[in-house]
C-alpha cells in the first residue's frame, strides 16, 4: 500500500481526507524537562546552554543546534525527566531534544515557540519503533498507524515568518515539501499571544493543528 502510495501521492491525500490524522493527540500537551529545584537542575541547564555557546563559535545564532543530534541518539526516553538526567542521558526522545533546543535558542535571545508534528511513515517503519520502545517499556502513545506525533521547534526569523527546527533529524523542515516518507501532514505552534506567523507558502494560526500537506 505505501509503495503504491508513494507513487500516488494522491491516495495519501485522500485516505487522510477520511481520517483526521491529528485526532489522537488534539489534546496533547508539548514535552518539558522538569526541575528538581536544586542546584543539581540548575548546573545541568547551564552546562547545555554553555555548551551550545561553545558549538556555536561565533556563527550565526538562528543556526540550528545540531549538536543536540550527534551528541544525542533518539529513542525512548521515561518521563518524567529531569535537567540533570537529561543532560548525562545517552538517549533523549524527540520531546525532550525539541525542549533542549527551546531553551537553546532562548537563551540565545532569540524567539521561539514548542511545535509539535504530525508526520508519515510507512507501517514497517512505525512497527519497529513501536518494537524499541516495547522493549524499554516506554509509551508509544505517538505512533498511529503510518502517522506519528514528533515534536520540533518554531523559531521566530523574522516579522511573522517562522521557521521548523527537528532536533531529532539536526535538519529545518522544508514548506515545500509535501507527501512522502516523513512528510509533514499538521503542525501546531504554541505562542501565549495567539499570534498567526507564515512558514514558507503557509498560514500558521498558532495553538491549534494547522494541516501543510494541501
Amino acid at each position: 500500500m505505501f509503495l503504491a502510495a508513494a507513487e500516488r501521492p494522491d491516495l495519501i491525500l485522500d485516505r487522510l481526507e477520511v481520517k483526521d490524522p491529528t485526532e489522537k493527540w488534539a489534546n496533547f500537551p508539548y514535552s518539558c524537562i522538569s526541575h528538581h529545584g536544586e542546584a543539581c537542575c540548575d548546573l545541568a541547564r547551564e552546562w547545555a546552554l554553555a555548551y551550545d555557546f561553545a558549538q556555536l563559535n561565533g556563527g550565526d545564532m538562528r543556526s540550528g543546534p545540531r549538536w543536540l543530534r550527534a551528541r544525542y541518539e533518539w529513542g525512548p526516553s521515561e518521563w518524567p525527566i529531569h535537567w540533570c538526567e537529561a543532560v548525562n542521558r545517552k538517549t533523549l526522545d524527540c520531546g525532550a531534544l525539541a525542549c533542549l533546543a527551546h531553551n537553546i535558542f532562548a537563551a540565545r535571545g532569540l524567539t521561539s515557540f514548542p511545535a509539535q508534528f504530525v508526520q508519515l511513515y510507512s507501517e514497517d517503519a512505525t512497527s519497529q519503533w513501536q518494537g524499541k520502545w516495547g522493549e524499554k517499556q516506554v509509551s508509544t502513545h505517538w505512533i498511529d498507524g503510518d502517522l506519528i506525533y514528533h515534536e520540533g521547534t518554531a523559531l521566530l526569523v523574522e516579522e511573522g515568518e517562522l521557521k521548523l527546527f527537528d532536533p531529532s533529524a539536526g535538519w529545518w523542515l522544508n514548506p515545500r515539501g509535501k507527501g512522502g516518507y516523513g512528510g509533514l501532514v499538521a503542525v501546531r505552534v504554541f505562542d501565549p499571544e495567539g499570534r498567526s506567523f507564515r512558514w514558507g507558502g503557509h498560514e500558521i494560526a498558532s495553538n491549534r493543528w494547522v494541516r501543510t500537506d494541501r
